[in-house]
């Protein structure tokens, strides 16, 4: 068994590529970072830091074109102002579940991308880890939620003649669920990026800021990410 992790440098994707490492030993799987014209490119370089803390292959693709139409405020094509509030708070204010950031079927994309270079890249069966998890699918984001990575797993798995398995550790629990079993497993929290910003140290104000905070909060430990400002 062979596996390739969807790594964008964050909290949620990195806790997954502990997870394989784990179970299947670096030697036996990817991290896979996909470029679709972010503005927070910061996260690629939390990407790489985390592959090579880990010791496994790192590849990168660029999606970037497939999205140069879209007005997601998490592009850097984008004029939509990026909101410094919850999910909650955007989706009560604005009216509409689906928020400034999302970005149209992009994880739909990426698992697509993922299982055709995981197919190429391995002989063996493999699996394909994704970090989604229900406050994100409860809140904001359709791709994050279960029926869909269900339907998508199902689909990779049909159409890669049982080769390619979806898997989604965290899709029926929460990002503290997410930080417990990362501290459990000596997660590298303070190599990953979860901001929407460009700076040099995470905003604390955007949406994705905001629970990653909480998440450590409700585990009783400080974000180690801030300890390096």
């Amino acid at each position: 068994m062979k596996a390739v992790v969807l790594s964008s440098g964050g909290l949620d994707s990195t806790t997954c590529l502990a997870m394989a490492v784990k179970k299947l030993g670096a030697e036996n799987l990817s991290a896979l970072s996909i470029f679709y014209g972010q503005r927070h490119e910061r996260e690629l370089q939390s990407a790489r830091a985390v592959a090579k803390f880990y010791n496994v292959a790192h590849y990168e693709l660029d999606a970037a074109e497939i999205f140069k139409n879209s007005d997601s405020a998490l592009l850097n094509t984008s004029t939509a102002p990026l909101e410094k509030s919850s999910y909650a708070a955007q989706i009560q204010n604005n009216k509409s579940l689906r928020i400034a950031t999302y970005v149209p079927f992009r994880n739909g994309l990426m698992i697509s991308i993922a299982a055709s270079f995981a197919d190429g890249l391995y002989d063996d069966s493999v699996e394909i880890y994704i970090g989604v998890h229900s406050d994100d699918a409860g809140e904001a984001y359709a791709d994050c939620r279960a029926d869909f990575i269900v339907s998508m797993s199902a689909a990779v798995r049909i159409g890669t003649y049982e080769k390619i398995h979806l898997v989604a550790p965290f899709l029926c629990q929460k990002k503290a669920d997410v930080v417990k079993v990362g501290l459990e497993l000596n997660v590298p929290y303070e190599l990953t990026w979860s901001c929407y910003e460009r700076g040099e140290k995470p905003c604390g104000k955007c949406a994705t800021c905001i629970d990653r905070a909480k998440a450590f909060e409700l585990n009783g430990v400080k974000d180690p990410a801030f300890t390096l400002f």
